[in-house]
């Protein structure tokens, strides 16, 4: 089993396809061969995602990262490359998930301490 820092490599790969085959979705659309860029995309998001999660991080936390980042990062290039808008509102409710899932990371690792402390 990889160390810390191999479980969030895998889960910063996820991420990474994850966006990208997001991102060539929307591009897919006006270039259709962008579509093998999707299917590898999604393929490996979730690759890396099961690998992240071989590796000991948990579901809930893995999970929560890989999603509120995501959308952030789609958000972001989707407005950078496809002009999409992107309001105050819109990046108020980025935050909010952000948020979220740092109360989501925060109380797991509150979990495990009092576990490693009953143990």
């Amino acid at each position: 089993m990889p160390g810390t820092s191999g479980r969030w490599l895998y889960l910063a790969a996820a991420i990474v396809c994850e966006v990208a085959g997001s991102l060539a979705l929307k591009g897919a659309l006006y270039r259709p061969a962008l579509y093998v860029v999707v299917v590898i995309g999604y393929l490996g998001a979730f690759a890396f995602l099961a690998r992240t999660l071989k590796a000991g991080l948990p579901l809930g936390v893995a999970y929560g990262i890989w999603g509120a980042t995501g959308v952030a990062l789609t958000a972001g290039l989707s407005a950078l490359i496809f002009a999409e808008p992107l309001t105050p509102l819109m990046g108020a409710g980025i935050a909010v998930i952000i948020a979220g899932v740092l109360c989501v990371e925060l109380g797991s690792q509150r979990a495990r301490a009092r576990a490693a402390g009953a143990a």
